[in-house]
């Protein structure tokens, strides 16, 4: 039995809904927070009082952060709520392992968000293209104070948080109700299943290095590419999936970066691993709506 006390922040959210069974499952004592009554501790983390006397008594050896601001139009629009989510919680819970003498790991999941330009990025290729980027950024400056793994990552799959909907959610909806979409064929990207990433964090709780690191696919594509691939693998008609450069997309408001393609060998030597190719992630994807359909 896994004696370590894992406290999840943001638990009940779009990874947080997967993460927590599995770490249950593998024997982790599971603290949830949230801003709702799906979890054991409610409090806001960016006051940093509160944030201190609720750590006090949840006493975690381990802090998996998943409290962010992902919305980067909100974030363009409200760069303050932007830098309390994604900035100021992080200061609070590392103020609080660097002050408490609590052996306690922080794992920060961040973003692909932070590079741009050609890739495969390293996790030195830092380009920071709008105020989501910059805040999660921070939010990373901040981790590194302490003992601490930062996972600049991005992830679909298939949501079981109610309040929210994934892109291969999105996808799913869409063609099975044929609607017309616009997809995006000049953004490329190489994220993993929630599934996977779910597996990954485990190692790296388990492992408790000191780091930044990538942790995407091999083979990234475009987001066009992805979505056609998806839905094609689950037999649904693709004939109202209009592909659309970014600068032509009328729901995208906020600036964003174009190749957010990661080159996650780092994490690979560092944890003794062989990361996925998307194409096989397509498909771990794929298997979940199957499997509810």
């Amino acid at each position: 039995m896994n004696m370590d006390r894992v406290l999840v922040t943001g638990a009940t959210g779009l990874l947080g809904t997967t993460l927590c069974p599995v770490f249950e499952d593998f024997g982790y004592k599971v603290i949830k927070h949230a801003l709702n009554s799906e979890a054991h501790y409610q409090f806001d983390l960016s006051q940093a009082t509160v944030t201190s006397q609720a750590l006090d008594r949840v006493r975690p050896n381990v802090i998996i952060n998943l409290v962010s601001l992902t919305s980067v139009e909100l974030c363009e629009e409200r760069p303050h709520s932007a830098y309390m989510a994604n900035t100021k919680s992080v200061e609070n819970l590392a103020a609080w392992i660097a002050e408490s003498g609590e052996p306690c790991h922080l794992v920060q999941i961040s973003t692909d968000h932070v590079y741009d330009g050609m890739g495969l990025h390293k996790e030195s290729d830092v380009t920071i293209t709008n105020t989501y980027a910059f805040s999660k950024y921070a939010g990373e400056l901040a981790a590194t104070r302490v003992p601490s793994t930062i996972l600049r990552t991005n992830f679909v799959g298939r949501s079981k948080d109610s309040r929210r909907e994934s892109l291969t959610d999105w996808v799913y909806d869409s063609m099975t109700k044929k609607k017309t979409v616009e997809v995006l064929d000049d953004v490329f990207f190489s994220p993993l299943s929630m599934l996977t990433l779910v597996e990954m964090i485990r190692l790296v709780v388990d492992k408790r290095t000191n780091g930044t690191f990538n942790l995407g696919s091999h083979d990234g594509m475009t987001k066009a590419e992805f979505d056609f691939a998806f839905a094609e693998s689950l037999g649904l008609p693709t004939h109202t999936m209009r592909p659309i450069a970014a600068d032509k997309a009328s729901f995208l408001k906020a600036r964003r970066p174009k190749n957010m393609q990661m080159d996650s060998s780092k994490f690979e030597q560092e944890f003794g691993i062989k990361l996925p190719r998307l194409v096989d992630e397509l498909g771990r994807v794929a298997e979940e709506y199957r499997n509810v359909s």
